[in-house]
Parts: C-alpha cells; structure tokens; sequence
C-alpha cells in the first residue's frame, strides 16, 4: 500500500497523476518510446513469433475438426479487416474534431471458439501446453497430422492434467472451452466484475468456476496458489505468461498479410495508428509487439483503459509497474467494461512496452456506451462495451501535444481499432447495453 507522502511525491512528479486519480479522461505520451526496434532488455524476437505461428497452423487439422465454424478457413482461428470510414463522421460528431486518413475495425469479436481477442492467446497456450505433454509422452512427433488429438486416447490422456486461470471473463472463456474440448480438468477463477452469462457458458462447458468477491488481481493471486498445489496443475498466467504474449503477436502477421491482400502500404510516410482496450496487458502488449517487429516505425500503437481502471498508464507513467494498483491511489476499478476491470497491471508487459508503446489514454463507460449504440446503429456490429475504448482513438490524437510528436496531418494515415469482443453477448444482454 502506498503511503499517503509516497502518492503525494508521486502527484508532484507527474502532472497527470491529479486527473488521473479524479478519473478524469487523460492521454499519456510514452517518454521512453522509441520507434526503432528495442531488443536489449527482452528475451523475446520475431524468431518466436514465427514460431508461434508454426504451432498454429500445426494444429488447424484438430480445430478444424472440433470445431465446425473454423472449417471455411481450414482451422485458422482469424478475424476480418473491415473499411468503416463511414463511421468517421459519428467519431467526429462525438468529439467535435475531424479526423484524417482511413478507419479500419479488427473484427476480433467475432473470432471463431471464444468470439474475442483472448481467442488469440488463451487458445495458443493450452495447444503449446497440449502439444508439449503428448511429444513428451511420445503420442504424436511434429511430422504428423494433428488432427490425432481429437482421438479419444489423446482426450483420456489429457483428463490426467488439470488447466487453471485466473480471468475477468474472456480469457477464462478461450482458455476453458479450448481446455475442456481438448480433456483438460478446467477451472476458471473469476473476479467479481465477470459477467454471470460468461460463468454460465463455462460451466455448460463442463468447466469449474471459482467466484470470488474480490477483484482480477486477487483471482489470479488465489488461482496461482492453488495450481502450485498440484503436480499435474498447469497455471496460465495472463499477468507473466510469454506463450499467451506469443500467441497474441502472431496477430501481426496476419495482419500483414490481410493489408498486402488490399493492396494496402504500411511504413513511415503511410503510417497505422491502432488502438487497443488494455487490461492486464497481455493482449494489447502482445499485439503491440508483433505489431512494431512486422511495420517497425510505419506503425504506432496506443493502449485504452477505463477511467475507473488506468491500472497500465499508473504503471508505466511512474515506472512502478505492477508495485501499484489503481486502487493505491482510491480509485474504485468499477467499471462496466469488465475485460479492463484490472487494478493492477502486468511487470512482464510494462517492461517490455516501455520503448514500444506510443501512449496510453482512458475513456469514461458513459461514451463506451455512447459509441456501442452509434456503432450498432450505423454498422450493426454488436461490440462489448470493453471492446469499444478503441473508438475515441483517432479524436485522441487531435489534442494539442501529439501534433508535436506525429504527422497526423497525413493524408496517408490509417487509423485501426481493434474490436476485442462481442459476438457471444447474449442478445438480452446486449439490448441492455444499448439501452444505457
């Protein structure tokens, strides 16, 4: 807990901090960030990404056969790339700003098995996880088709070993549907900002929900405790984990890919400016990451997080990282964007994000709703309130001080929002939504 003099230090060195601790809507420049490539402090490279890759479409026989809804794409888990400069005009109109180049949407929210971005890394863990207990066990070499592990041996095999996370809800749902399809005794422990439809969808998937009525920190803290108790207990830490990291970088590949199909150029004078909904950090982090290894400085990344819940930007802002919480500083992290409602964020991401990440800017919940409800009417695209911080991006990027530090004015600009979730919101639910 920070004492009263540390946080009174701390206002006086950062000049946000006052607003920020007011949940006031800020936006922080990174002072450390640096566009060329930053290798020193890491032990990570383009190497494992590349290899990430590999696994996946290693296993694209086995999803394909489990999972019926990925068989138009061979078993590749991926979303589209979609054009939506028609909704620049609502963005302007919401925040009295124009705003320059081309709007693009990552339809993460829609992505096949768990329908958000955690699909990326949740999914590609478990599968690491599976894949390194059957070569280990000699049940498959990687020559072979992996379409062997929907075989019932590899599931009886598998019911030996147990899955464990600690979750707000999405990453629970990819690493739980995943986990139990594949045989994995699964328990998901989750805080009290997780929807109840997402804990019943687990627990119709023959997965074990532990509820706690503290928060994400705590759920991942009580999860670790009890994974380390058993030999055959596997902990997928989304708050450290280098696999969940990996798999959500190969993003970035795919992502190059889907612009060369449009015949679209990303580099320094043709810049992407994206934007992602941070919790913890994993996601967004990882993103981020490919991201700057693929387009290098043709490509700027900002995080998003809730007023209510700028766990990220108090980390990396004072360098303290995972030291303090949003909570230090008597905020409430109460927010409806439950997928960010995180108090304290990632070490092993803030560290790495320290020389990639552009900045950092918070959104109220009331314009979350705001937008969901213009974007529905005007695109019918159906997003969770978490997965629309992305949205007030471009409009960020108008006030005074990033003029300073990026061409905006480019006509050439791109500007991407990735969409983090919502295709399996209960219609009820999300009638709820726009009715807010």
């Amino acid at each position: 807990m920070f004492s009263k003099s540390k946080i009174e230090k701390l206002k006086r060195e950062y000049n946000l901090l006052e607003d920020i601790i007011n949940t006031e809507e800020v936006i922080w420049l990174n002072p450390k960030y640096n566009s060329s490539d930053s290798d020193n402090k890491i032990n990570i490279s383009k190497t494992d990404i590349i290899e990430a890759e590999k696994r996946l479409n290693r296993f694209k026989p086995y999803i394909r056969e489990v999972f019926p809804e990925t068989q138009k794409n061979n078993g590749l888990i991926e979303s589209e790339l979609e054009t939506i400069d028609d909704f620049k005009g609502d963005l302007e109109d919401t925040f009295n700003t124009p705003i320059n180049g081309t709007l693009y949407i990552k339809r993460d929210d829609s992505l096949p098995i768990a329908g958000s971005i955690k699909a990326r890394g949740g999914i590609y863990e478990v599968l690491k996880h599976a894949e390194t207990l059957a070569l280990k066990n000699n049940l498959i070499t990687k020559d072979e088709n992996y379409r062997k592990f929907a075989n019932k041996e590899f599931k009886k095999f598998f019911k030996r070993y147990s899955l464990a996370v600690g979750s707000t809800g999405n990453l629970g749902l990819s690493i739980g549907i995943m986990g139990a399809t594949l045989g994995f005794e699964t328990t998901v422990h989750m805080s009290n900002d997780a929807k109840e439809w997402k804990k019943r969808l687990l627990r119709e998937k023959g997965v074990h929900v532990k509820e706690y009525k503290s928060d994400y920190s705590k759920a991942v803290e009580e999860g670790r405790k009890l994974s380390k108790k058993d030999p055959r207990s596997y902990f997928i830490d989304d708050e450290k984990s280098k696999d969940l990291f990996l798999g959500y970088a190969v993003a970035a590949l795919r992502l190059k890919k889907q612009f060369e199909s449009k015949n679209i150029t990303v580099n320094k004078d043709n810049p992407l400016f994206v934007y992602l909904p941070c919790g913890v950090g994993g996601g967004p982090g990882g993103i981020c990451f490919g991201l700057k290894k693929v387009f290098g400085e043709g490509v700027h990344c900002f995080f998003a997080e809730p007023t209510h819940s700028p766990a990220m930007l108090i980390g990396m802002m004072t360098g303290e990282h995972n030291n303090i919480s949003v909570q230090d500083l008597g905020i409430d992290n109460k927010t409806a964007a439950d997928g960010l409602a995180v108090g304290t964020p990632s070490k092993f991401v803030g560290k790495i994000m320290e020389n990639y990440l552009a900045g950092i800017y918070t959104v109220q919940d009331e314009i979350l709703f705001k937008l969901l409800k213009r974007l529905y009417n005007k695109k019918r695209i159906k997003l969770e309130p978490s997965a629309v911080a992305g949205f007030p991006g471009p409009a960020k990027l108008k006030q005074k001080q990033i003029y300073k530090k990026f061409d905006i004015e480019n006509k050439n600009i791109k500007h991407l929002v990735w969409a983090t979730g919502g295709v399996m919101v209960p219609e009820k639910i999300f009638q709820e939504y726009l009715s807010k």
